[in-house]
């Protein structure tokens, strides 16, 4: 019974897909006869098309259910999920409501998930019960560490790119451009998160913020120690009228240092890390083979 409960639902999958693809393909057609033959009545019938029963029935219950779901969402927890999310780069454009919403629908769609797979294995319903506690585990904690690997990941990735933006924008500097040319410069070159947070920082100005609130932005989205001071020491040199270019071939120079003093920190961690591998995998193999043969030798003359 298992086994045919997952081939349909492999099955019923790869249909779907298929269906979603050959849909797209004859929208697509449609729209080509429509533009290349002029046919007006045809463009009329593709228009009702699109609208959807998904679109004129489903979708306004929704936007009605989340709209009083986002009234009742208390505004400290709303906070607190807002700033987990910018940290994280507000992942496929989540809002808190969302984010919530997802944190629901994982903790009714495990336990369920979990206890149906117990039921199809006749476990009893100690086992369906135990399967579902699994599940709700498995809801609750699955967005938060969605939220935090993608954090982790977005911080990873900022200071890896640091060391190279520092390097673009101080050169950008010497050659006789303002603050604000050189970072429009590093957007144009490079990509990145910090080259993304920098574009983000150019809108803000532009749409009236000063630069002073634009850079203190960036702090609020990224949890990096190296990039706050960054940050900190550019609107510590404006405020000061300091140098910008001396200041930021300093904060070049720290940078690569700690670079360097993270990856000579990871190298000697190396040898502990392999150390556990070896303890359980390798040297019970290695004494099996040497030992082994002179273990089955002294049991074999005792026995004589």
């Amino acid at each position: 019974m298992v086994y045919i409960s997952f081939f349909l639902t492999i099955s019923l999958c790869f249909y779907g897909l298929f269906l979603i693809r050959e849909e797209k393909k004859g929208r697509l057609k449609k729209r080509l006869d429509v533009f290349l033959l002029n046919d007006t009545t045809r463009e009329e019938g593709i228009k009702a098309e699109q609208v959807t029963f998904f679109k004129r029935v489903i979708k306004p219950v929704l936007l009605d259910f989340r709209r009083s779901f986002n009234k009742k969402l208390p505004g400290e927890k709303e906070a607190k999920i807002e700033r987990k999310l910018r940290f994280a780069g507000n992942p496929r454009g989540m809002t808190p409501v969302d984010f919530r919403l997802w944190q629901i629908g994982f903790l009714f769609f495990f336990p369920i998930a979990f206890g149906g797979y117990a039921a199809l294995l006749n476990g009893g319903i100690k086992a369906v019960f135990i399967f579902s506690i699994f599940g709700l585990l498995i809801g609750l904690v699955t967005p938060h560490l969605y939220l935090k690997q993608k954090t982790k990941a977005r911080n990873h990735q900022a200071l890896k790119e640091l060391p190279d933006v520092l390097d673009l924008l101080t050169v950008s500097l010497e050659a006789g451009l303002g603050f604000d040319s050189a970072v429009s410069k590093v957007v144009s070159k490079k990509d990145g998160v910090i080259a993304s947070e920098f574009h983000r920082c150019l809108e803000e100005v532009r749409l009236g913020k000063t630069r002073r609130q634009a850079l203190a932005g960036i702090r609020e989205r990224l949890d990096v120690d190296e990039i706050k001071a960054f940050i900190s020491s550019i609107l510590q040199a404006e405020k000061l009228g300091i140098g910008m270019v001396q200041v930021l071939r300093v904060l070049s120079n720290e940078v690569r240092e700690q670079r360097k003093q993270r990856a000579e920190e990871e190298a000697m961690k190396a040898p502990i890390k392999m150390l556990f591998p070896l303890v359980l995998f390798i040297f019970p193999s290695l004494f099996i083979v040497l030992l082994g043969p002179a273990i089955i030798q002294f049991i074999n003359t005792f026995r004589k």
